[in-house]
């Protein structure tokens, strides 16, 4: 299993927002993925801060995510905004 945790850091109230105007779809199409095993995308207590927690069954479930994502809606509106992620490979 594969398993990313972490932050995305807005710098801006316009970043938050387009967090939050983006993430029920990205959520939603992630979690569709074959290999998904768990994803959420958390507001924290402070609003410019959101917890990022995923798993993907396989490597290859997880590079596969992060090709989709890449071409998403999601990825074009968010990408400037700062992540402060750590994968990890989860025993059998």
């Amino acid at each position: 299993m594969i398993r990313l945790r972490g932050q995305l850091r807005c710098m801006t109230a316009d970043e938050a927002t387009t967090v939050l105007a983006h993430k029920a779809e990205h959520i939603r199409l992630t979690r569709a993925e074959p290999a998904c095993l768990t994803f959420d995308i958390a507001e924290t207590d402070d609003p410019m801060v959101f917890e990022v927690m995923e798993s993907f069954r396989d490597r290859a479930g997880f590079e596969s995510h992060q090709a989709r994502t890449r071409d998403s809606a999601w990825f074009a509106a968010t990408r400037h905004i700062l992540r402060d992620f750590r994968v990890e490979e989860v025993g059998d």
